[in-house]
């Protein structure tokens, strides 16, 4: 039995690897965190379309309270979106809000419920079962593939909302940065790099964040049973008490981190979404202050 429960912490680094479940001629075609990140993508719309139902107005039977959120979840769910709106989205992107809060919140929402169907045992209670290979478990966002890809499609999308703000022109002239045209084989490089960066970072972030503290479970449950086949049930019995407080400590760092991890890589998406449209809208503004500036009136020479 001892064996069983520590089994998914012998090697720490196993604990946060992805496993194959169907390859064809070396390629994986078919992964436990793909089966992972397919349910949760069905538990993400299944759960947030019965919180919008819930949170949405009722019939004109129930009086005043049709505009209640009913329920507990959909409650949190709304102050959630709320929160974001208000706080994150409309102060980056403005008139633009409504556009981008599909995209925006579709994001968060995905990263947050893979974060949190990672800090699950699923793994650990199917090694309990019996079964060598699991299924299904493990955190998605654990792996740089799901995060790139995540950070690739934040990328394309801040690409094409610069290029349909500014007009191609002005798209690549914002490489510049405001430098005089001479300075152009300093700045176009940075400028790309920078580009290129922003997504990169938002990729090895979450990435990163979510694989360093399951690692750091794995770690201190693996001294469990290091400490009780050592030392036996005395000897090992306070460190494996010790190791179990800190775990549940790291625990609910963790769910913090979730939390937080979902809301930055949504902040920082944002942020990079808004930069080019305030740039439009700087523009915009110089232009205007250009044409409303005073004039100066020749007086009519007198005849």
């Amino acid at each position: 039995m001892l064996e069983l429960l520590v089994i998914a912490a012998e090697n720490p680094i196993e604990h946060v690897m992805d496993v194959p479940l169907y390859e064809v001629g070396g390629i994986r075609v078919l992964t436990m965190r793909m089966v992972t990140m397919v349910v949760v993508a069905l538990l993400l719309i299944a759960s947030l379309m019965s919180a919008a139902k819930a949170i949405g107005t009722g019939p004109e039977s129930e009086g005043n309270e049709r505009y209640i959120t009913k329920g507990a979840f959909a409650r949190f769910i709304e102050v959630i979106v709320v929160y974001l709106m208000e706080k994150v989205i409309q102060p980056q992107l403005g008139d633009r809000s409504r556009a981008f809060a599909p995209f925006l919140l579709t994001i968060f929402f995905f990263i947050l419920y893979n974060n949190l169907f990672g800090l699950l045992p699923v793994v650990d209670l199917q090694h309990l079962l019996g079964m060598e290979k699991p299924i299904i478990g493990g955190t998605a966002t654990g792996e740089i593939a799901v995060t790139a890809a995540l950070a690739l499609i934040t990328f394309v999308v801040v690409q094409v909302n610069g290029i349909r703000s500014l007009g191609i022109k002005s798209y690549l002239k914002h490489y510049l940065g405001g430098a005089p045209l001479y300075l152009a084989p300093i700045m176009i490089p940075v400028e790309i790099l920078g580009t290129i960066i922003k997504p990169v970072a938002l990729a090895i972030r979450l990435f990163a964040n979510m694989t360093a503290g399951h690692v750091l479970l794995a770690t201190l449950i693996m001294f469990c049973g290091m400490g009780l086949r050592g030392l036996g049930i005395l000897g090992g019995g306070g460190i494996t008490v010790i190791s179990v407080l800190v775990s549940v400590a790291i625990m609910f760092l963790e769910l913090l981190v979730a939390f937080i991890q979902a809301f930055i890589f949504t902040f920082l998406s944002a942020l990079f979404i808004g930069l080019l449209s305030h740039e439009h809208a700087h523009d915009d503004h110089d232009h205007h202050a250009h044409d409303d500036a005073p004039r100066s009136v020749v007086p009519a020479t007198a005849h």
